[in-house]
Formats: C-alpha cells, sequence, structure tokens
C-alpha cells in the first residue's frame, strides 16, 4: 500500500467545512507519538513522500477514499489548463487591438468596441450555436469501478440526456425515450433536415445576396464576372449563406445536414445518434452530448466519478456567422476592407476557441463546487470508520488522508477561484459583440 509523508496540516473554513471533527480524533502519524505510530513503524508503514502535490493519488490505500483524491488532482489540472486557455484566447485578442497581455476582460471590451466603430456601421453581430460538449463514457465507467468496488465495468451503462452517439452503418434501436438522427453530407447536397455549414441558393435572376455571391455582381453601375465574395448589390449565379446554428435549407448543404433516416441505420459515412426526448435519457456507450448520468455508485463515490468524468469533456468550438457593414471611413478604402477581413479571421478562429474553452469551464467550476461540497460526508465518514478499524494499515491510512485533505481543498478552492475569475473577464469580451 502506498501512503504519503508527514505534512502540516493546513487549516482554512474548507477544511473546517470538509473534515467536520478536530484532526486530534486520529492518532498522529508521526512514529515516535502514540502507540499507532509505533506499530506502524515497526510494521513499515509511512505515509509518501510526494503527496497530493506530488500528484499521487494513493494516499490511503482505500478505494473511495483515494477516489477523492483523484478526482481532485484531475480537476485541479483541467482547472489550471482551461485558465491558461482561456487567458491566452484573451490576451490573443487583446492584442489584436492593442492592449497588453494580462488585459481584464472590461479592458479588451473596451478597446473591441472602440477598434469595431472606427471601422463598421453598428458593430459586428454575430450568430452561433451552443457549442457541443461531448463525455466521455469511457471515463465514467473507469471512475465509478476505481472508486465503487462493487461497480462491473463490463456491466455498468451510463443514462445520456442528450445525444448518444451510435454506431453508423448498421440498424439501431434507439428505444422509445430516443430518436436516430444522422449527421454527415447530404446526398446530392440536399438536405431534407437542418444545414449547418453553407447553404447555397441559385439565382437565375439578379437578386441581393447576403452571404457569398459567386458568380456576377452589378454594382455601383458595373457588372463584375466571376466574382466570389460580398455583393454590395445585385448578384446572379448562387448565393452562400453561413448556416452556423442548423437551419432549413432550401438550397445545397456545403457541410453538415442533420436527417432522420426513413428506416432504423444511417450511411456509413455518416455519424449516428440516438437524441433523447424531451425530459428523457438514453443507455450510452458511446459519446454523450448533453448530461451524462454517471453510473450508480455508493454515495462517498459520486462527486469524485462526476469530477473525474468532467474533467474529461470536450467541447468544440461552434462555427460563427458573423455580419457587419462598413462605416463610412472605409468606404471605397480597399486596403483598410481588406486589412480589416483578415482581422476579422483571426478573430473569428480566437471568438470560437474562446466559446468552448468557457463551456467546459462552467462544467468544471460547478463539478468542483460539487466535489467540496460532497467531500466532507464521504470522506470524513471513511476516515472516521478507518480510525476504528482494527487494521493498523487502515487506521495510519486514515492519518495520512486526514494530513492531506487541508492541502487538497485549497488545491480546488484556488484553482477554481482563478478559472472563475477568467469566465467573468470572458463574459465581458463575448458580451461586446452581442453574445
Amino acid at each position: 500500500m502506498t501512503m504519503f509523508s508527514k505534512h502540516t496540516y493546513v487549516t482554512s473554513a474548507l477544511t473546517a467545512s470538509i473534515l467536520g471533527f478536530s484532526a486530534a480524533a486520529i492518532p498522529a502519524c508521526d512514529p515516535d507519538d502514540g502507540p499507532l505510530g509505533q506499530i506502524a513503524e515497526q510494521c513499515g508503514l509511512e505515509c509518501s513522500a510526494k503527496g497530493f502535490v506530488g500528484g499521487d493519488a494513493k494516499i490511503s490505500g482505500i478505494a473511495s477514499i483515494d477516489a477523492f483524491f483523484g478526482a481532485a488532482i484531475d480537476l485541479n489540472a483541467s482547472m489550471r489548463g482551461l485558465s491558461g486557455g482561456i487567458r491566452a484566447e484573451l490576451d490573443a485578442i487583446g492584442a489584436s487591438v492593442g492592449l497588453q497581455p494580462g488585459a481584464s476582460g472590461a479592458e479588451i471590451k473596451a478597446a473591441l468596441q472602440g477598434y469595431l466603430d472606427a471601422r463598421v456601421e453598428g458593430g459586428l453581430t454575430v450568430k452561433y450555436a451552443a457549442p457541443k460538449c461531448e463525455a466521455n463514457i469511457e471515463a465514467s465507467v473507469s471512475a465509478a469501478a476505481e472508486c465503487d468496488v462493487q461497480v462491473d465495468p463490463g456491466e455498468v451503462t451510463v443514462k445520456c440526456e442528450g445525444s448518444c452517439k451510435a454506431e453508423a452503418g448498421v440498424e439501431v434501436d434507439c428505444g422509445a425515450s430516443a430518436d436516430l438522427k444522422c449527421t454527415g453530407t447530404a446526398p446530392n447536397l440536399e438536405c431534407e433536415g437542418t444545414c449547418s455549414g453553407s447553404c447555397v441558393a441559385e439565382l437565375t435572376a439578379e437578386a441581393s445576396c447576403e452571404g457569398t455571391c459567386r458568380g456576377s455582381c452589378t454594382a455601383e453601375g458595373g457588372t463584375q464576372t466571376g466574382f466570389d465574395g460580398k455583393c454590395n448589390g445585385m448578384c446572379m449565379g448562387e448565393c452562400a449563406v453561413e448556416a452556423s446554428a442548423g437551419v432549413m435549407c432550401e438550397g445545397k448543404c456545403e457541410g453538415s445536414c442533420e436527417y432522420t433516416p426513413p428506416g432504423a441505420m444511417c450511411d456509413a459515412n455518416a455519424e449516428a445518434r440516438c437524441d433523447a426526448k424531451a425530459d428523457a435519457s438514453v443507455e450510452c456507450s458511446g459519446g454523450c452530448e448533453g448530461k451524462a448520468e454517471p453510473p450508480e455508485v455508493s454515495a462517498e463515490c459520486e462527486a469524485s466519478v462526476e469530477a473525474k468524468a468532467s474533467a474529461s469533456i470536450e467541447c468544440s468550438p461552434p462555427s460563427l456567422d458573423i455580419g457587419f457593414q462598413f462605416n463610412a471611413s472605409l468606404q471605397g478604402d480597399v486596403n483598410g476592407q481588406a486589412e480589416f477581413r483578415a482581422w476579422l479571421e483571426g478573430f473569428r478562429a480566437r471568438f470560437s476557441a474562446l466559446l468552448a474553452l468557457r463551456a467546459k469551464a462552467e462544467v468544471v467550476v460547478d463539478a468542483a463546487t460539487n466535489l467540496s461540497a460532497a467531500a466532507g460526508g464521504a470522506v470524513t465518514g471513511a476516515v472516521e470508520e478507518l480510525s476504528a478499524d482494527v487494521n493498523v494499515a487502515a487506521s495510519f491510512g486514515a492519518v495520512c488522508a486526514l494530513a492531506e485533505l487541508p492541502v487538497a481543498g485549497e488545491a480546488i478552492v484556488e484553482a477554481s477561484g482563478t478559472l472563475s475569475a477568467e469566465i467573468t473577464g470572458s463574459a465581458e469580451v463575448i458580451s461586446a459583440v452581442g453574445g
């Protein structure tokens, strides 16, 4: 059994709420202090030198306790990574409008609005669907089995409140609580569902085009053929409009089409998913897009399993539909317009990535709150039980766990606070373009 080295006790409000009882209730882990320490020394037991700070989750040798520390380590690393990721995107957006790294969300918002006001009329309009976040089902099952010895990984299932990935090219039974949906390239680009990407309409006569005009553009008394871009006049040929949030498309769908198949099977080159109906869930063995209900585990394991699963969630940057109109200062300024379009492409990538990072960050912060709140009863109860165990190794494991609990608790609080601040900063920037 791997134990932890001696650590100085750290006191905090969080520690008190987690432990709920005095540290004196457990014998000290000093080999010279008390009968337990003397027996532990004779048996070769000691708290390992790495501890929580060193990334070692095997604190006590008891699965339900060590699962908490493992979840705390994973969640702490995830929160720090997300904080760095969000800060990097904010700094990049800030730099593009003349700010130094480390600017606050309010400062970036003000600079961004100033940059836009000098170039476009009324700012940008940015439309997008919420980032798609997919839970790792294998991570949930693995965490459940790691914490609760009664869980058989081969027998448990995870319920998905959302959309569960299924196997394409074969018949799929989604059950009565879900519908089969296919996502992929529409046959002949004709989408009998919702289109995400570009919806292209054929223009056999001149008409205005809010998207990209492909063909001829008539503006300011002249006609330009072989045109491919934004036409500030009348377009004939094709008009391609970005459909970022998934819309009905009566033209050709150049992108991803989501549709309901006539049978119980999607084409082999399409992605198959079971979409749970309202207020329902579906048993899931693939990826879950939405809220995943972890396998049923003992009470002391629930928060740890949720935290592990949340740390493994992946969110995809959404497509953006950005609209704008040049103001008087850039009308006729070809170079100025080209510079703005180049800036806009960089902003598009940064803003989309920021949305995805923020979506995951909100899930992870919630999991951290739940882990801190639930750990008190779960870990304290297990430690109290171990403290009375006649097994010397188990009792000594409780001592090691008690020493590390304050360290883990303070790490979670610190990382969660830093990430929450970055989430708040990102909200300022998103609001600058009406998000």
